[in-house]
């Protein structure tokens, strides 16, 4: 049993868990997801290696609410965990979600809503950022390649990014959409028999343009739906048993692996903006762990323990990558 509200047979929708980054906002997340959901779901939860702690939470929140759990003793990439999760969704709907992600109520009757009006095989929802969902994060874009002479570039426009949501709400409508965040997306299970799974080999970058692409190409409609409302709660702060996957989650090695396979599989020249965004965006959001406000021998111990751990888990990551 991994089902929640009526009857198994009523719903609709699977929700997917996955780890995005770290592990100390499990708790809130999926607080957040029972108490703001009130239509019949079901929910399938993928731990990846959490820490002793997250992983009795877990198992105990598994026993009292019924919803399935997984988990595996390493860590694990982001399409890999959405791959685990989506080989046990029997529902018409799937929802992938990431494990630091707040919601507001009504968000997956929206999504529903959105995609049975619309015939759109993909929805995201608003995607906001921080715990006050008052910042914009995501609301849709425009993707395109650009070619000139033996240059061939991906260019994406990702609107409003980082404003005040009150001083964008009126511009937000449902629409069609070319590009979405993967902190969470709605889909029609039928995406992913017919396409194929999330590709395994972008491990950390491109996940996103990568699938938005693939399901355009097919022919399919991605929609934006304003009516749902989420959040990513980034760090800081993060935990110290945070750090292992934090570092391997944002390691060169899978940057590197990632920007490689994805400039190949969408044959983009070297000298394409959203590689060197890829890279650089994994290098300053690494940067987060090191960041505090005490300037005294205790930062100095600190940075130099997470110099050493992040070097060994790159070391780590490059043996899997």
């Amino acid at each position: 049993m991994f089902f929640h509200g009526a009857i198994m047979s009523e719903a609709q929708v699977t929700i997917v868990v996955v780890p995005r980054e770290r592990f100390s906002y499990t708790q809130q997340s999926l607080e957040s997801i029972y108490e703001n959901t009130n239509c019949p779901f079901k929910l399938v939860y993928i731990d990846g290696n959490s820490p002793n702690h997250i992983k009795e939470y877990l198992k105990k929140q598994a026993q009292q609410k019924g919803f399935k759990l997984i988990r595996t003793e390493h860590f694990l990439t982001p399409n890999k965990a959405r791959n685990i999760g989506l080989s046990h969704v029997d529902t018409k709907y799937v929802i992938l979600i990431d494990n630091d992600v707040l919601v507001k109520p009504g968000w997956v009757e929206a999504l529903v809503r959105c995609a049975e009006e619309t015939g759109a095989w993909v929805v995201g929802p608003l995607c906001l950022e921080g715990k006050d969902f008052k910042t914009i994060h995501m609301v849709g874009g425009t993707s395109m390649f650009k070619e000139k002479g033996n240059r061939r570039w991906l260019v994406e426009k990702r609107p409003f990014m980082k404003l005040p949501l009150e001083k964008v709400a009126s511009k937000l409508r449902r629409q069609a959409t070319e590009i979405l965040e993967l902190h969470c997306i709605f889909a029609r299970t039928e995406t992913f028999e017919k396409l194929g799974k999330l590709d395994e080999k972008l491990m950390s970058m491109g996940e996103e343009s990568d699938f938005c692409m693939t399901v355009t190409n097919a022919g399919k409609l991605i929609y934006f739906e304003p009516d749902s409302v989420i959040s990513y709660v980034p760090p800081p702060p993060l935990a110290w048993s945070d750090l292992p996957f934090y570092f391997v989650r944002w390691s060169k090695a899978w940057c590197q692996q990632s920007v490689k396979h994805f400039q190949e599989k969408w044959n983009l020249t070297d000298d394409s903006p959203t590689l060197k965004h890829y890279e650089e965006f994994v290098d300053r959001h690494r940067y987060i762990a090191y960041t505090t406000s005490r300037k005294d021998l205790v930062y100095i111990a600190k940075r130099a323990i997470l110099g050493l751990i992040n070097r060994f888990m790159n070391w780590r990551a490059s043996s899997v990558s």
